[in-house]
């Protein structure tokens, strides 16, 4: 067996794009497998596909596809993700059994952005990351999401954490990991349905030219972690925190009650909290889905536009 590094498979399209130097965005597959009930599930990834697009760039939906990393799919191989009870969820940490297995599975942050570092992919776009879990204290649950972020290079864009997690826990173990966390256009950590969390973030950035460049300096730096840009859920599409905050408390103590543990809980709370809020929150997350696609590629083109001007300059 050879000792080379694993190369995904990358569609032509998103091959040529990297070949080109032109922006390309990674996009998660969980959100498809597992984060929402069909059809839904398959409509919105279809959007944020086309919402890259708009901004221009490429998108580069990864997955584990009959044991194949992959970056860039097919609608064909998306619809099959949407609807195919067999695809599994798959962190980092799964991705080397997934393969020999030969198995499919929907790739969560952590796997998203191992496969995309593979690839050469520098930004991606997801919901909200995973992180340090409610009664970490006494569960120990902390996300692979966190400690990728401190190993791997990719700039994750996302609407901070999910708010059914300990945001304050999440931001320290993050500094811990020296991961930069810059918010987008706000002075406070926003906390995934909810603009605001209550915890204020050091690095404010205003552009997705300033951010494309701390980006680029970042990895010259050869810092070796990840970047957070936490970019807030659309005013209008925001849930109100006097009623979400409850709804979450119930849901995490009927997950508790129930023995739901590890990477079963955070698909059972977004499935119970969508049900307890009457589709509310689904619609919150499709459109701050959609909102973090929409900044990822703007600060894709700006980074690509950066070291073109770069290159002209030598």
């Amino acid at each position: 067996m050879s000792n080379e590094p694993i190369r995904p498979v990358l569609s032509e399209e998103v091959a040529d794009a990297l070949a080109e130097g032109r922006a390309v965005v990674a996009l998660e597959s969980t959100i498809i497998s597992h984060g929402m009930p069909y059809p839904q599930n398959l409509e919105t990834a279809r959007l944020v596909e086309a919402m890259v697009r708009e901004h221009g760039a490429i998108p580069a939906t990864v997955a584990v596809v009959d044991g194949m990393l992959r970056a860039g799919l097919d609608d064909a191989t998306l619809a099959r993700f949407g609807d195919d009870r067999t695809v599994i969820k798959a962190s980092s940490r799964d991705l080397a059994a997934v393969m020999a297995g030969r198995l499919s599975a929907g790739t969560t942050v952590s796997a998203t952005m191992r496969i995309a570092e593979l690839a050469g992919i520098g930004i991606f776009a997801t919901g909200g990351i995973g992180g340090v879990h409610r009664e970490a204290e006494t569960s120990f649950d902390i996300s692979a999401d966190l400690t990728e972020l401190g190993h791997t290079g990719t700039a994750v864009v996302c609407a901070g954490v999910k708010s059914i997690l300990d945001i304050g826990k999440t931001l320290e173990y993050l500094e811990t990991q020296r991961v930069p966390v810059i918010a987008f256009g706000t002075n406070e950590f926003p906390a995934f349905y909810m603009r605001k969390s209550g915890f204020k973030v050091e690095l404010r950035l205003d552009t997705p030219e300033a951010i494309a460049e701390t980006i680029a300096l970042h990895r010259r730096l050869g810092s070796g972690t990840g970047l957070l840009i936490a970019n807030p859920i659309p005013e209008e599409a925001a849930l109100d925190p006097a009623a979400i905050d409850g709804t979450i408390a119930d849901a995490v103590e009927e997950a508790r009650r129930s023995g739901i543990t590890g990477k079963d809980v955070t698909p059972f709370l977004l499935a119970r909290l969508n049900e307890l809020t009457a589709g509310e929150s689904l619609k919150a997350n499709i459109a701050l889905v959609l909102n973090n696609a929409a900044l990822a590629a703007r600060i894709a083109v700006a980074g690509a536009a950066g070291r073109s001007q770069g290159s002209s300059r030598q």
